[in-house]
């Protein structure tokens, strides 16, 4: 039998199951009362990257890396910006988590395609790896609008942090959008 063995598989999908439980930093700093998990997170962005309408993108490619981008979280942890930690320290520790998943998936062909997609998000250097950025901040303030609207809140670090960076036309529409829609709810209020 070829690829992984069935443990490998349940020790991974065991180290899997930790982004279902492990809720974003991010929102938990900011006092949401019940936030996403980094599993919730990557879902949407795999849902968004369906959703791409461009000849020019690896579509599959796009949602196969939203849905790893975050992997190696799941041993390293949610690290945002604010906790202290360098960004040699956080890309140390996630390094470390995808060494520990190649590790346990025996360096198959299915780990190395996992490991190759996080690097290329990772590295930000293709047009893919550009438009998976640009759903992981247009999903992070499709969000945070949400929760805005469901727990009364002001999140203006989050669409401050993403302002002027997204780069695909469809996803920029969408922020356009998003902020249409901010600015309604506000002016409702």
């Amino acid at each position: 039998m070829s690829g992984n063995s069935a443990s490998s598989v349940i020790d991974f999908l065991s180290i899997v199951e930790r982004l279902k439980r492990t809720k974003r930093t991010g929102w938990i700093n900011s006092g949401i009362k019940a936030p996403e998990s980094i599993a919730d997170h990557m879902h949407r962005m795999g849902i968004m990257a369906m959703l791409i309408d461009d000849r020019t993108i690896d579509q599959a490619k796009c949602v196969k890396m939203a849905i790893v981008h975050d992997l190696a979280e799941a041993l390293a942890g949610d690290i945002t910006p604010f906790d202290g930690i360098t960004k040699e320290k956080k890309r140390e520790l996630e390094l470390a988590g995808m060494q520990q998943i190649l590790d346990t998936l025996g360096h198959s062909p299915q780990a190395q395609e996992i490991s190759a997609l996080w690097q290329e998000y990772e590295d930000n250097a293709t047009p893919e790896a550009h438009l998976v950025h640009d759903l992981d901040k247009c999903e992070m303030i499709q969000q945070a609008l949400e929760y805005e609207q469901s727990d009364s809140t002001q999140l203006d670090s989050f669409f401050e942090s993403t302002r002027g960076i997204f780069r695909h036309p469809q996803v920029q529409a969408w922020v356009d959008e998003i902020y249409r829609r901010r600015q309604l709810s506000k002016n409702v209020e």
